[in-house]
């Protein structure tokens, strides 16, 4: 395993971490993968239909609101790319999301809903390991609507 090798999986683990820490609406891992220290008041975050939000402090604030407001969030990672530069790296990445509501009273799953959002994840490199230090969420839009397909299907 080449060095690069090494330090773009060493990448890959941060930003599955990222994910499986809003998953599991575990706010405390989300805060040891979030980038503290000089940099802090750098981190940035643009989640999906939403403006700019900097600062650590506000980015965490985001996700914390977020994940008392999800009852259930689930990712399904593709297309994921790893580049890595000294101690910076970038992932992009395609994020399948299933998110669902509440419980029905009889104990079964709530309604699913699916969705797709292509991420930029950028990490920086700290003493603790891989950082993220920014994260930007644009939601995909569909590339045909009906109309569009019934179009072509009548030619």
């Amino acid at each position: 395993m080449t060095p690069r090798t090494a330090e773009a999986r060493a990448v890959e683990r941060a930003n599955q971490a990222f994910y499986d820490a809003v998953e599991n609406s575990d706010l405390d891992a989300l805060e040891s993968v979030v980038l503290d220290g000089p940099l802090a008041e750098s981190v940035a975050v643009v989640h999906p239909g939403w403006p700019v939000l900097r600062g650590r402090r506000e980015v965490m604030r985001s996700f914390a609101l977020i994940m008392a407001n999800t009852d259930y969030i689930q990712f399904f990672l593709t297309d994921v790319e790893v580049g890595v530069d000294g101690d910076a790296a970038v992932v992009t990445c395609t994020e399948n999301i299933l998110t669902g509501g509440p419980a029905e009273d009889d104990g079964s799953a709530g309604s699913l809903v699916g969705g797709l959002v292509v991420a930029t994840n950028v990490f920086r490199r700290t003493a603790d390991g891989w950082q993220l230090w920014v994260h930007h969420g644009s939601p995909v839009l569909a590339e045909e609507d009906d109309e569009t397909e019934e179009a072509e299907h009548e030619e």
